[in-house]
């Protein structure tokens, strides 16, 4: 089993910056993709981001290209999520997710394994 834990979410202005990390933890051996998914209220968990394990296949979704950065340290099992020019549409539970498929997925459906989420507040 692989556990992640996330940290860095909190109230930002808009127009802020933050960075959110994930330590995983357990199997790790096992992991190869790890990306970001978000859930606002009342909505369905949604992609932001995702990093392969080797080659740094990354990929974003539409609404946080140019803003969003995700980076990888494979030696400390960490992934990190750069979030800037942030916007109160970007507020959310933000989740860390992982899984030892080669391809990289989109789909939250793909993922194993999940941390318990970190809260990121815009306000305007």
């Amino acid at each position: 089993q692989v556990q992640l834990v996330e940290s860095g979410g909190g109230l930002v202005q808009a127009g802020g910056s933050r960075r959110l990390s994930c330590a995983a933890s357990g199997r790790t051996s096992s992991v190869y993709t790890m990306g970001w998914f978000r859930q606002a209220p009342g909505e369905e968990r949604e992609f932001v981001a995702v990093i392969s394990k080797i080659g740094g296949r990354i990929r974003y979704a539409d609404s946080v290209k140019g803003r969003f950065t995700i980076s990888r340290d494979n030696g400390k099992n960490t992934v990190y999520l750069q979030m800037n020019s942030l916007k109160p549409e970007d507020t959310a539970v933000y989740y860390c997710a992982a899984n030892s498929d080669t391809p990289i997925y989109t789909d939250p459906t793909r993922f194993g394994s999940w941390g318990q989420g970190t809260q990121v507040t815009v306000s305007s």
